[in-house]
């Protein structure tokens, strides 16, 4: 098997707060959530070292003979454990993220998403199996609809942002791994036959913009793109933000295939 990775920073002057990485066993990737007004108040250590910690913790879990959901519960436990003393890890603000997981035995591939990261597993027969969750996207799309024309930093926009935060975690809103275990449950899961896997790939969602946000292929293209490597991925998605006028955000992938 080849294991390839690339990632991208999305804000200059700012850290890189995807993680990735990779173990025999399978592939984590963590899209932490930046930009979040007070975070720094909140949590002294940053949404970089949440993501950072938290996949580190995911990695190491991998190989357990547990559920996917039960790895994710476990390793947020870990990493709040660790920052319950000196951070209020429940504030609505504190660190948190989007998560993707793979797991790779002789007879299944698994996976696990939660958030808006996304794993795509290709297959030899058939159309690529995308796992995703759409909440968050549904949800804040809304919310930028009415912070249009709002001024930034003005009462109604804090108001907007407040209520956008609201929906986290929360029934009829959408969930991301942060203070509590219980978001597993949440998670969208799912495994298939290890002989019919060809690819495997996760990418954060400056990554999968491409598809999602741009509609420039579609994901069995995106597949085909990631024969000339992830690093291509994210250079036609860095294009078509310069085309649109979109902000760029951290972009990452990473994909296991058969070695050649």
């Amino acid at each position: 098997m080849r294991v390839v990775l690339a990632t991208d920073a999305g804000h200059p002057g700012r850290t890189n707060e995807d993680f990735a990485g990779a173990v025999p066993a399978g592939l984590v990737l963590v899209d932490g959530a930046g930009g979040v007004p007070g975070a720094d108040k909140v949590c002294r250590h940053g949404v970089a070292w949440y993501a950072n910690r938290l996949g580190a913790a995911l990695l190491g879990g991998l190989s357990a003979q547990r559920s996917l959901r039960e790895v994710l519960a476990e390793g947020i436990v870990q990493v709040t454990d660790v920052h319950r003393d000196t951070c209020d890890v429940t504030h609505p603000s504190s660190p948190h993220a989007a998560v993707a997981m793979l797991r790779f035995s002789d007879d299944l591939v698994e996976h696990l998403v939660l958030g808006d990261a996304v794993a795509v597993v290709g297959r030899a027969s058939g159309a690529p199996v995308v796992a995703h969750d759409p909440r968050e996207v549904v949800i804040a799309r809304s919310f930028e609809r009415q912070l249009v024309g709002v001024a930034v930093g003005s009462e109604e926009y804090r108001r907007l942002l407040r209520e956008l935060r609201g929906h986290r975690n929360n029934p009829g809103g959408f969930w991301v791994a942060k203070d509590d275990p219980q978001v597993v449950a949440e998670a969208v899961t799912g495994n298939h036959p290890a002989g019919e896997v060809t690819l495997a790939a996760l990418l954060s969602n400056g990554a999968s913009r491409l598809v999602d946000t741009f509609g420039l292929t579609d994901w069995a293209g995106l597949l085909r793109l990631l024969d000339h490597g992830p690093a291509e991925v994210i250079r036609q998605v860095r294009q078509a933000e310069d085309r649109h006028g979109v902000a760029t955000d951290d972009a990452t992938v990473i994909c296991r295939s058969r070695a050649p």
